[in-house]
């Protein structure tokens, strides 16, 4: 569709042009401006590497890397032409070669990437990834071998959108198709993106259904516990929640009720429960568990520095990072409990 500019008089047509025409690089241009700004094309995604290479063959390369929060590697592939070029099979094979990969290459691509991008904040490369993968376990995240892919060009032809459209309706592959089209406006360039495949209006649609087969298969393939528990107190119940927020949600019922946190610490692993002198919250927190605590310098992702307790002048924090003993965990804290109410269920149990 034209683009036009509306006047008090009329609909002036802005005329478009082509990346060629105004000296627009693929990757010293354009890569580089969506690397920065990748929610324009895609959202809730993680950019992990540029010019992505470990291959045996080290011509190929992905032109951005980048994770989603459900733990998907996401392949995203640029061309300036009209035409797509050979887009759609070039960065199938790409996903093929990236599907294998596990949290702690992610890190190692990732520490490479940010010493070029930003090399103060190649040390937080574990810790970024971590969070941003919270809802799939953290660290102990598993990457899905499902990848999306991420068709960015100045146009398609018919022989890829067919592709995509095939691959998409019948092997249930997540390919997107974003259309960049320039226009000039006397000494500005602005740029129009339109996603062409799936269609904007169908896209939650698709994802939901994507999702829930996902779900499906996946169900018989993973051994790790992702029971969600409900905590109950005298006042409500929570929804259910992941382990690690719900250990987070009883400890602070309980110490809301009264329960000091010193007491709480009694029934709590050690290591998992710390506290700091004074009464600190935000970036004064971090600074001081990170020096009170040289080893979670580097880790810090995995406590609930966004949710402390203080205590007669302490600042307790919770860890991130449980396992198997997390029912272990809830019952003995049950018991710490200074009136009835108090309690969780296991969502799904029985």
């Amino acid at each position: 569709m034209p683009l036009f500019e509306m006047t008090s008089d009329a609909m002036v047509p802005v005329p478009s042009t082509t990346f060629a025409a105004e000296q627009i690089l693929e990757r010293a241009d354009l890569q580089r401006l969506l690397r920065a700004r990748i929610d324009m094309i895609v959202e809730d995604v993680l950019v992990v590497a540029e010019e992505f290479g470990a291959f045996a063959d080290a011509r190929r390369r992905i032109d951005l890397l980048g994770v989603d929060r459900d733990g998907r590697l996401v392949v995203i592939e640029l061309k300036r032409t009209t035409d797509g070029g050979h887009l759609e099979l070039q960065a199938l094979r790409y996903a093929a070669m990236v599907s294998v990969m596990t949290f702690d290459d992610l890190v190692e691509h990732y520490e490479l990437h940010l010493a070029k991008v930003e090399p103060d904040a190649v040390d937080e490369a574990r810790t970024r990834l971590a969070d941003f993968l919270e809802d799939v376990g953290g660290e102990e995240a598993v990457l899905s071998r499902e990848v999306r892919v991420v068709l960015v060009a100045a146009g398609f032809d018919r022989e890829i959108t067919t592709t995509v459209l095939w691959l998409n309706d019948v092997y249930g592959l997540d390919v997107r198709c974003v259309r960049l089209t320039p226009y000039k406006i006397d000494d500005r360039l602005l740029l129009d993106v339109q996603q062409v495949i799936p269609l904007p209006e169908a896209s939650q649609l698709t994802v939901q259904l994507r999702r829930r087969q996902t779900q499906v298969r996946a169900a018989g393939t993973d051994t790790r516990d992702w029971t969600p528990y409900e905590i109950i107190t005298p006042h409500l119940r929570t929804e259910p929640l992941r382990k690690r927020r719900a250990v987070l949600a009883m400890v602070t019922a309980l110490h809301e009720a009264g329960v000091p946190a010193a007491e709480l610490a009694t029934v709590i692993p050690r290591s998992r429960f710390l506290s700091v002198d004074g009464t600190l919250a935000g970036e004064q927190l971090a600074a001081a568990f990170a020096a009170t605590y040289p080893g979670s310098q580097k880790r810090l992702g995995r406590w609930f520095l966004d949710a402390p307790l203080h205590d007669d002048g302490r600042t307790w924090v919770l860890s991130k990072m449980w396992g198997t003993n997390t029912e272990p965990v809830l019952d003995r804290l049950l018991t710490l409990a200074p009136v009835e109410g108090f309690g969780y269920e296991a969502v799904g149990e029985g």
